[in-house]
């Protein structure tokens, strides 16, 4: 137990300072193709689902090829769904680099996460290629547009996807729900946390 306390404490401190180094090291050429949108609406949605009840399945495309669906975790493992608003934003480009440096945090909770945005195949395929290489799938959301946002009720009002966490666990019953206030990263303590509860 003291041994996985202190390795989410370093690896908090870890991604501190990451969040902290500009782009996570990124090429000049990628920070200048990041699109600020500025200050956005926090939250702008109705959530259609709550803690305790079953998650809506899906099936998405990912950039690595194929489909996947939330059924081939059922019995198996534990899901973090990570929805963000849309491809080369600010906060969007740093949230799941940020993810790369804590894996094994949800390898000990026996956790999958699965990266979700509302944009085509070929831009998260060119905007995650710029991150270097995530160790989580990443899924498009873009048609019918915005279907599985909007199943779970974080469909913005503009098209794009709230900033938002959802824990799934093994039976497929939602176990945690942070609707994030879209200018700014979910806390990676508040996840570990949830994902430790669920053992």
């Amino acid at each position: 137990m003291q041994k996985r306390s202190c390795l989410i404490v370093l690896s908090g401190i870890m991604l501190v300072f990451f969040l902290h180094t500009a782009s996570f090291g990124l090429s000049d050429a990628f920070k200048d193709n990041i699109y600020n949108p500025g200050k956005l609406k926090a939250t702008d949605s109705v959530l259609k689902v709550r803690v305790g009840d079953r998650a809506p399945g899906f099936t998405l495309p990912a950039i690595s090829g194929g489909e996947i669906s939330l059924d081939r975790y059922r019995g198996k493992k534990n899901v973090v769904l990570s929805f963000v608003p849309a491809a080369w934003t600010p906060v969007c480009s740093d949230q799941w680099p940020g993810y790369n440096i804590v894996k094994g945090i949800f390898e000990d909770n026996d956790a999958i996460l699965l990266g979700i945005t509302v944009d085509n195949i070929p831009t998260l395929f060119s905007w995650t290629n710029q991150m270097g290489e995530l160790w989580f799938p990443v899924l498009s959301d873009f048609w019918p547009h915005g279907s599985v946002a909007d199943r779970y009720g974080v469909l913005r009002t503009d098209g794009t996807a709230e900033r938002a966490i959802f824990i799934i666990d093994k039976n497929g019953i939602i176990r945690y729900i942070d609707v994030h206030d879209i200018n700014q990263r979910p806390r990676l303590e508040s996840i570990v946390k949830e994902m430790e509860k669920l053992k």
